[in-house]
């Protein structure tokens, strides 16, 4: 198996393509795809054989159809959106696209055709509040949800129809933040029923015990994403899980840093690592699906990051590479 890292430069209007090398981590460009203006959000169907982007310049969602072999990208089709997207994801089936809307305060669900392509119009185009940041279902695809930041400061709860693609909101529709909390994005654990969020403004991140039958959130613990001896300014962007659901990392814009911690593999709750040091304005980051390497990309630097993951969940840097103009995405596709 190769794995590729997709990673979108909005600044330059196109995906870089590279190839990870399975021992070092060390990434070999392969190909620059141009898209449509301001790409950012990228997602794959759970098959691997579609490659979708929100393109936020335009705004709209593009379709690609990808060759397991090369993992080149073949264009299949956009679909014209009112609002730009920022966050994109297929329900568990693949038979719908999933997306968040920061600036018009909605969440959607396209269709997706027999070819891959993500139709229109919307089988949902649902109006939440504003500065909604991630729409995700869990692993039942029963239940979908959507953080907010800002003065929204909630995580809206929906029960998801699987064949029709209808949301409706949940017995607790939503989630309250603390005030000044902001959740942003979601992980869930692969085995605990045990959720990860990031809060964008208090700089924190959050574990939430999970009712598989209810699909509701239950916030038990949160600590600080930051040294204790911080002062300056800071705002969350991303939080991943380990594949192995032993760790979990948040990305700190400000103090550029990701964020490491342990999760109890008994209680799902987390204990701090400390944070390594990164590029600056780390906004988009990821894992490899081995759980090897972690790859952080600075917005303001245009470079990317990569480090090994250690055994005790710790990152020992690996190097740093040019990709491109603000790189908003990274996405490892394993084929």
């Amino acid at each position: 198996m190769s794995t590729f890292l997709y990673i979108s430069l909005s600044g330059e209007n196109k995906v870089a393509c590279f190839e990870m090398d399975s021992d070092t981590g060390d990434l070999e460009r392969k190909f620059d795809v141009v898209t449509g203006k301001g790409p950012a959000p990228l997602c794959v169907d759970p098959l691997l054989n579609t490659f979708y982007s929100g393109n936020r310049g335009v705004p709209e969602i593009a379709s690609y159809r990808i060759d397991p072999a090369t993992a080149q990208l073949t264009h299949l089709g956009a679909v014209p959106l009112e609002a730009d997207p920022c966050y994109l994801a297929t329900d568990k089936t693949g038979r719908y696209l999933l997306s968040a809307y920061y600036g018009a305060g909605r969440a959607a669900v396209h269709p997706i055709g027999e070819d891959g392509a993500a139709t229109r119009p919307p089988v949902e185009w649902r109006a939440t509040l504003p500065k909604a940041h991630l729409m995700e279902t869990d692993a039942s695809n029963r239940f979908a949800f959507v953080p907010h930041v800002g003065e929204s400061n909630a995580i809206f709860q929906f029960h998801f129809d699987a064949e029709t693609g209808r949301l409706t909101p949940n017995a607790v529709p939503k989630v309250a933040g603390r005030p000044g909390q902001g959740p942003r994005h979601l992980v869930f654990h692969p085995t605990l029923d045990t959720v990860y969020g990031d809060n964008e403004q208090e700089s924190s991140v959050t574990a939430y015990r999970f009712d598989r039958e209810s699909g509701r959130l239950e916030p038990f613990q949160t600590l600080s994403t930051l040294p204790e001896d911080f002062t300056g300014e800071n705002s969350n962007a991303q939080i991943r899980i380990h594949p192995s659901g032993r760790f979990v990392y948040a990305t700190n814009r400000g103090h550029d840093s990701i964020a490491c911690f342990a999760i109890d593999s008994r209680s799902g709750g987390i204990a701090s690592l400390g944070q390594q040091s990164t590029d600056g304005v780390p906004r988009a980051f990821n894992l490899d699906a081995s759980g090897d390497f972690l790859f952080a990309a600075g917005l303001d630097t245009g470079r990317l990051a990569s480090y090994r993951i250690s055994e005790d969940g710790t990152l020992d840097p690996c190097g740093v590479i040019e990709v491109g103009q603000s790189p908003m995405w990274v996405l490892p596709v394993q084929m």
